[in-house]
C-alpha cells in the first residue's frame, strides 16, 4: 500500500505533528535555530514550523500558572501544549504528598486550560513500572484525580499490553500513547491501539537499542528515522488510528542533532500528500 492510499476520504481527523522540548541548543548548530539563539527565544521560532509541543519542562518541576501565561502569550492562539506530568507522581512518588501535587499540577497548567491550547496531559511511567497490583492501584486512582483533563498515558513496560488495560482506559476515555521504541523485550511494543475516540497519541522515541542499554539519555535518542520507517508507521499504524479518533497528537523525542524536527518535517510531507494536514500554513512551513 502506498501512502496516499492510506488513507480513505471517509477519515476525518486531525493529526498535529511536533517535537517532545523545543529548547535545545544543539538545534541552532543544527541549523534548525540561528546561531547564538537565546533558550527564550526558541519558542516563538519554533511555533512557525510546528503547531504543537510537548513541554519536557513540566517533567522536572512542577508547572507554575505565571510561567505558562508567559508561554502561551508567545505563541499563536491556536498552538497548543501537550504537558507532561510531574515526576513525582510518576516516578518518584510520595504516597502521603501525591494528591496535594496533583492539586499543585492542575493550578500550573490553569493558563492553558482556560485558553483552550492544553492538548493533553501526558502521563509518562518508567520502563520499572511493570503491572502490579499496587501499580495498578495507584494509576486507577492517579487517574480518578485527573478526571476532567485531557490524559494521555505512556507505558514503557511490556506487562502493560494486555487487552484488560485497553479495555479499562477506553472506559476512562483516556488515551493510550502508542510507542515507537527499540524492539527489547522488556520494553512496550508498536501498537495501533485507539483508547479515546476524541484523541491518538504517538511517541517516537528511535530505535537506538544500544542507547537505551545504556542508560545515557543523549545516546538513548540518539537516532534519525529512514523515510521507510514513518512511511510504514503511516500505513499501518496511524492511519487505522485516525479512522478511529478525531485528532491525533505526533511527537518525535529523538532530539540529538535536532533529528527530531528534521523527522516530525519528514512525518508532515508525508501526511500532507494523504491530504491529512489540516493547516496548510504549518505544512507548508514544516516542510520546507
Amino acid at each position: 500500500m502506498q501512502v496516499k492510499d492510506a488513507f480513505p476520504a471517509a477519515v476525518n481527523s486531525r493529526i498535529q505533528v511536533g517535537t517532545s522540548g523545543y529548547s535545545y541548543t544543539e538545534w541552532a548548530d543544527a541549523g534548525f535555530y540561528p546561531p547564538g539563539i537565546k533558550a527564550g527565544h526558541m519558542l516563538p521560532l519554533y511555533a512557525r514550523r510546528f503547531p504543537v509541543t510537548e513541554l519536557n519542562y513540566t517533567w522536572y518541576q512542577m508547572p507554575k500558572a505565571p510561567a505558562l501565561e508567559r508561554m502561551r502569550r508567545q505563541v499563536p492562539p491556536a498552538f497548543r501544549f501537550a504537558v507532561k506530568l510531574t515526576r513525582t507522581l510518576t516516578h518518584e512518588v510520595d504516597p502521603d504528598r501525591w494528591r496535594g501535587q496533583v492539586a499543585q499540577y492542575r493550578d500550573g497548567i490553569a493558563p492553558l486550560v482556560l485558553s483552550g491550547q492544553l492538548a493533553a496531559v501526558l502521563l509518562q511511567l518508567p520502563p520499572s513500572f511493570d503491572r502490579t497490583p499496587n501499580r495498578r492501584r495507584y494509576l486507577a486512582v492517579l487517574l480518578d484525580a485527573l478526571e476532567g483533563l485531557p490524559v494521555a498515558v505512556e507505558f514503557r513496560h511490556v506487562s502493560w499490553a494486555t487487552d484488560r488495560v485497553f479495555a479499562e482506559l477506553e472506559s476512562r476515555r483516556t488515551t493510550l500513547v502508542a510507542v515507537d521504541a527499540p524492539d527489547l523485550p522488556h520494553l512496550f511494543p508498536r501498537l495501533d491501539v485507539v483508547t479515546n475516540p476524541a484523541l491518538f497519541y504517538v511517541r517516537f522515541h528511535g530505535r537506538n537499542a544500544g542507547g537505551w542499554r545504556s542508560g545515557n539519555m543523549q545516546k538513548q535518542f540518539d537516532y534519525d528515522y529512514r523515510e521507510a520507517e514513518l512511511q510504514e508507521w503511516v500505513v499501518q499504524r496511524i492511519a487505522p488510528m485516525a479512522r478511529r479518533s478525531r485528532s491525533g497528537l505526533v511527537f518525535f523525542n529523538n532530539h540529538v542533532r535536532a533529528q527530531a524536527p528534521s523527522n516530525a518535517r519528514r512525518l508532515v510531507r508525508l501526511l500532507a500528500t494523504s491530504g491529512f494536514m489540516e493547516n496548510s500554513a504549518w505544512t507548508a512551513t514544516s516542510s520546507t
